[in-house]
């Protein structure tokens, strides 16, 4: 048996990542050369992903996170499908130290949402005529690293410029 009572007579609040909801926010998916691109090709498409991840706070401690895809696949410079979607879930936190939360905010929520906007872009493009899109694992530490990266290079450019 497990003890769940506070040892430290409730000074300090365990911390807590919930789900709170998630959501569609947009979903677009375009097939401009239908029929003609879905015929067989000798090869196979380019395609080309983008990820991008914001965070805005609902309250103190509720944020809205939304994990945005784009894939867009081409046959040479013809456009064969471009999926575009914006998945969101409202995450409580609680009890986590400041420093943590932009981490909490940036890698773990956009980790956590990841496998369901993975399965409606699979979903999309397969219900488009093509085969289902199957995104591959994204890294969102580092995603998170390179953009704090690119960050403090943005500021100090403005710093010195100033």
């Amino acid at each position: 048996m497990t003890d769940t009572s506070n040892t430290n007579g409730g000074a300090a609040e365990s911390p807590s990542l919930n789900i709170l909801a998630q959501y569609i926010k947009d979903l677009s998916f375009e097939n401009p050369g239908a029929p003609r691109s879905l015929q067989a090709r000798d090869k196979a498409p380019s395609i080309n992903i983008n990820v991008n991840v914001n965070a805005n706070p609902l309250s103190d401690a509720e944020f809205d996170v939304v994990l945005t895809l784009n894939a867009e696949a081409k046959d040479g410079d013809k456009m064969l499908f471009n999926v575009e979607l914006a998945y969101g879930g409202v995450f409580r936190v609680t009890g986590f130290p400041q420093e943590h939360m932009l981490p909490l905010l940036f890698i773990e929520c956009p980790r956590l949402l990841f496998p369901f906007a993975r399965q409606i872009v699979s979903d999309a493009t397969r219900n488009g005529g093509f085969p289902p899109l199957m995104i591959d694992p994204i890294d969102f530490a580092q995603m998170f690293t390179q953009r704090m990266a690119e960050e403090k290079v943005r500021s100090q450019v403005s710093a010195t410029t100033n």
